[in-house]
């Protein structure tokens, strides 16, 4: 068996999620469905994460094996040929070795959340940023994302419907920017609860807003109360930046 490293880019609008899932089509289906157009085989594809439906990747991780050896310029061009017309590619593959697994090898992962700051309605972004009409300080937003660096009980910003076996996590990086009507969010951990990104984000928007202060971020976090996050902010703003090795 030949395994490759994958890196991927997608939009993810119209997907389930990436994995599989009976209500819909996700991103593993239509790479593992390429995959198999390609080569004639059954093949299973694992990616570094498994993002929501509505969420995008700038550069997920996978990996695949196929029984045939066969370069691996060939296997990028092959499957991207089947999975068109879906807004799938892969931007990269090489031959990786046996231990190599895209989720268990990974070492660290990054999310960026992107806010449209203005009042106008988004024409060339809808599906791909959330606007947020009233002005937002993103210094004030960076400077209360500081508390959540470091190990944390995030029960407060964890989906009620989270899988994991406890809410505790390490969140080693958050930053807050501005590029012009842009607000970035990016956050990068070893892993992550289920929305809690999103969670997060739409906190920090509340002290954007002025409406949160920052011991208000702080204490909504030592409370490990759901019920005392800000609003979710919707799935279309976050991508999948990169996975790390």
């Amino acid at each position: 068996m030949a395994r490759y490293k994958l890196t991927l880019e997608y939009d993810g609008t119209n997907f389930v999620g990436w994995q599989r899932q009976d209500n819909g089509l996700s991103i593993q289906e239509v790479l593992e469905d390429a995959a198999k157009a390609f080569c004639g085989e059954d093949v299973a594809a694992f990616a570094a994460g498994r993002t929501d439906a509505g969420v995008h990747a700038l550069a997920m991780t996978a990996h695949i094996e196929i029984e045939k050896a066969v370069s691996a310029d060939k296997v990028r061009d092959a499957i991207n040929h089947h999975m068109r017309p879906h807004p799938i590619s892969i931007l990269s593959a090489e031959a990786a070795d046996d231990d190599f697994h895209a989720r268990f090898s990974c070492k660290r992962r990054a999310y960026e959340y992107r806010i449209v700051n203005r009042r106008s309605p988004l024409a060339l972004d809808v599906g791909r940023a959330w606007r947020v009409p009233q002005a937002l300080d993103a210094e004030a937003m960076h400077e209360a994302a500081q508390c959540l660096v470091g190990k944390h009980d995030f029960t407060t910003y964890r989906a009620a419907t989270c899988q994991s076996d406890s809410p505790v996590k390490t969140l080693d990086e958050i930053s807050v920017s501005r590029m012009g009507e842009d607000v970035f969010i990016r956050c990068v951990a070893r892993s992550f609860l289920h929305h809690q990104v999103r969670s997060i984000t739409g906190s920090l928007v509340e002290v954007g807003k002025g409406k949160w202060r920052v011991r208000d971020m702080k204490a909504a976090l030592e409370a490990a109360d759901r019920t005392r996050c800000g609003q979710v902010a919707p799935a279309e703003g976050l991508y999948f930046v990169r996975a790390e090795y």
